[in-house]
């Protein structure tokens, strides 16, 4: 037995003062006036101020815009009943949004009633959902258009041979009309041999990620409109790894050429690479993945259109085909890979992640 003396081990004091300050949540306290009077580290870094610019500060004037009106905490003080609300967005002092989990109740401290408050962050949570369906989604529309393309493309190809036939039997006058045929048909064919994507494997190569992005930043330079600048940030220590040059090649200059159209000939793209680490793609932990990330400076991806961005046939443009992101997206799949996009007015950043090392079993 030790002696009571000897036995240094915390007691329950010691583990209510220290652990908060442990916490991934959240937490903050007003007092009755609604003034906060505490906040642990991740409440500082989710407010990105400290505790002394904080002390006595009202909710709102931390936030720029504040989850909870005055009344409901009000309320709160009143009837003690604790309240919940989840996918709540808070819009911070830096204009970044995040979503939260909150949970806000009655406590009583030095014989006076205060308020404590609890955010979570969900965003990770969310987006790997979001991402899981929206990933579901596309392979669902993927599989319809490829079901559509082949029905259409087996009369085509019937079309075409009627017409060469007939072609033998008309005059040199009369053959415009089945060329014409020939040639639509042949132009229909090359549409939906482009709906269909790609349908090799990837043949996979040990290679640098770097140099393929330099084969794409030449490219683009002979066309590239006087105003638009291209500016490189990669980052050395990114090793050799496995993947399809050709086909990485592709996906990268298809998102490189749309960034430049939505400029509309002013503006900066950004090149990026960077190594991830624990990565999630399609429900499977990826130890090591190499991030290239393609960035803008344009207007942004419309609203309406960001959930079904790398459907086939969508597009933001009045003159786009909506395949270039769709091809895209399929050679990423191709390497067991993710592509995804965050976009607002100013910014808009399309992020490839390739793995690098094996996937963990979760």
């Amino acid at each position: 037995m030790l002696n009571s003396s000897t036995d240094h081990r915390p007691d329950k004091l010691y583990y209510q003062q220290n652990l908060p300050n442990h916490m991934v949540t959240a937490v903050i306290v007003l007092n009755s006036q609604l003034a906060i009077q505490y906040v642990n580290p991740a409440a500082e870094a989710l407010l990105i101020k400290s505790f002394n610019k904080l002390k006595n500060q009202r909710l709102e004037t931390a936030l720029f815009n504040s989850p909870i009106s005055e009344q409901r905490l009000k309320q709160l003080l009143t009837s003690g009943q604790e309240f919940s609300d989840s996918d709540v967005v808070l819009e911070r002092l830096d204009k970044r949004t995040i979503t939260v989990e909150l949970t806000a109740s009655s406590i009583e401290l030095d014989m006076q009633p205060h308020i404590l408050l609890e955010f979570k962050q969900i965003d990770q949570q969310k987006q790997i959902s979001e991402e899981a369906f929206q990933h579901q989604q596309w392979e669902s529309a993927r599989d319809l258009i490829r079901g559509l393309a082949h029905e259409i493309k087996n009369p085509l190809g019937g079309l075409r041979g009627a017409a060469q036939l007939l072609t033998k039997e008309l005059t040199v006058d009369q053959q415009e009309y089945t060329n014409m045929i020939i040639e639509q048909a042949d132009r229909l064919t090359n549409l939906v041999d482009r709906l269909l994507g790609p349908n090799q494997l990837p043949k996979m190569v040990y290679n640098n990620i770097h140099v393929v992005l330099e084969k794409v930043a030449q490219l683009v330079s002979f066309n590239l409109p006087e105003h638009v600048t291209i500016l490189k940030d990669y980052d050395p220590s990114l090793p050799e790894f496995s993947f399809d040059e050709d086909k990485i090649q592709q996906a990268i200059l298809n998102i490189v050429n749309n960034a430049i159209q939505v400029l509309g000939g002013n503006g900066v793209i950004r090149i990026k690479t960077r190594a991830a680490i624990n990565k999630t793609i399609n429900g499977k932990r990826i130890k090591l993945c190499a991030r290239i990330s393609i960035i803008d400076n344009g207007p942004g991806i419309p609203d309406k259109i960001q959930d079904t961005l790398f459907y086939p046939m969508v597009s933001g443009r009045d003159n786009g085909t909506g395949l270039g992101l769709s091809i895209s997206q399929t050679l990423i799949n191709q390497h067991k890979g993710k592509l995804y996009c965050v976009s607002r007015p100013g910014h808009t950043e399309f992020s490839l992640l390739l793995p690098i090392s094996e996937e963990i079993t979760l």
